[in-house]
């Protein structure tokens, strides 16, 4: 199993500069490589192979004066923005043929130097931590590293990574043991739980326990608006809008980051308490396309779901996914039957009566049926566990 493991930066003024040319000569080198291929794409030509690629715009450009400065960065750094580039039309042909599951993907487009800027260097680049504790890089030096836990083995590659906002990361890429993370077994056989989303509530879980949404985008909205506000009355290319950008790109950055870390400590808060979770397999982008869309990205379910699977697997816990299609919410806990609110006028009915008699809350109903929903599918073998 590969997992990455991300330490934060603190490099010297120096080796800033050195850092700005790779991602420079990185940014053009992908950059040259998409115009290549959209270039013969248009003409109806054969798309230029790696190696042709390779030829021309590392090798032989660093013999012409316009991009001589090629030469000046690790030659690991150019060839891997090739590779990237070759990843990215793969995997753009890959879903347009349906061989690539998941959501479709675009052609890969021209990165920018106000984004994300990025270097990687394999094991072969003689990248090495020295006995200090320090990250060494060809051609940048020896940076500072904030090791804020310990790395369970040698990394194969790692990814250097500047933000929006001017912070530096080291992202390494280490393999690990299946299992390595495995959680101590409950000795409670019955410490298992559904787990049913909402906007009026982030979760649901056994019991009635309710997980609020902390609504990050929605705290810092007003902020957000201000800065955004700030920004559009710059004047492009101004000193003053590099700063008002850097603003906006902070908040963003805030949100980003204490979501992560909420879903997270929820994430492994469910894991240690329940041996086996379920949840239902939530239409995500659907959801995102409708009035409540600000809302749904704000919670982001997908990324918990996502984390929430990742780790069950790691931890050694039962995961289980119940089909969307199925009525948990309209579905008696009781007796069983269909009599449950349904349709868009039914969305306000929190609380509600079935025929038997029996009184339900809606989304303590729902998680009662996905938990038993998910047993019966692991039980009879029909889910990924």
């Amino acid at each position: 199993m590969l997992l990455r493991y991300r330490y934060r930066l603190y490099p010297t003024a120096p080796q800033r500069d050195a850092l700005a040319r790779a991602f420079g000569c990185a940014r053009v080198v992908y950059n040259d490589a998409v115009a290549a291929r959209k270039h013969a794409h248009r003409e109806g030509l054969r798309y230029p192979s790696a190696g042709a690629l390779s030829k021309a715009l590392i090798t032989e450009a660093k013999r012409h004066p316009d991009r001589a400065w090629l030469a000046e960065v690790s030659f690991t750094v150019l060839q891997q923005s090739l590779r990237d580039v070759d990843r990215a039309y793969n995997n753009f042909f890959a879903s347009l043929s349906g061989k690539r599951q998941g959501a479709r993907v675009g052609p890969p487009r021209f990165k920018r130097r106000s984004g994300t800027q990025s270097i990687r260097f394999t094991r072969g680049a003689a990248f090495r931590i020295l006995d200090n504790g320090r990250l060494r890089l060809p051609k940048i030096g020896a940076l500072k590293v904030a090791w804020s836990r310990d790395m369970p083995s040698d990394p194969s590659s790692v990814t250097v990574l500047k933000t929006p906002t001017g912070k530096y990361y080291a992202s390494f890429v280490i393999a690990v043991a299946d299992g390595a993370q495995k959680l101590e077994p409950l000795d409670d056989s019955d410490t298992e739980t559904g787990v049913d989303h909402g906007l009026a509530h982030f979760a649901v879980l056994r019991g009635g326990r309710v997980v609020e949404s902390p609504r990050f985008l929605r705290t810092l909205e007003r902020k957000l608006k201000r800065a955004q506000r700030a920004l559009a009355g710059k004047t492009k290319g101004s000193a003053n809008r590099v700063k008002a950008r850097v603003k906006v790109a902070k908040i963003h950055e805030d949100i980003k980051y204490a979501r992560s870390d909420w879903i997270n400590k929820q994430v492994i808060g469910i894991l240690r308490e329940n041996q086996a979770v379920y949840v239902e397999d939530l239409h995500v982008k659907g959801l995102a396309r409708g009035r409540s869309a600000k809302s749904v990205h704000d919670a982001s379910f997908g990324m918990f779901l996502a984390r929430l699977e990742s780790k069950a697997q790691r931890t050694g816990r039962t995961f289980a996914r119940v089909d969307r299609c199925f009525p948990s919410t309209r579905l008696c806990s009781e007796c069983g039957a269909l009599t449950g609110p349904r349709g868009l006028e039914g969305l306000n009915i929190r609380m509600w009566e079935c025929e038997c008699g029996a009184v339900h809350d809606r989304d303590r109903n729902a998680e009662i049926n996905i938990r038993r929903e998910g047993q019966r599918l692991v039980a009879a073998g029909q889910a990924d566990t």
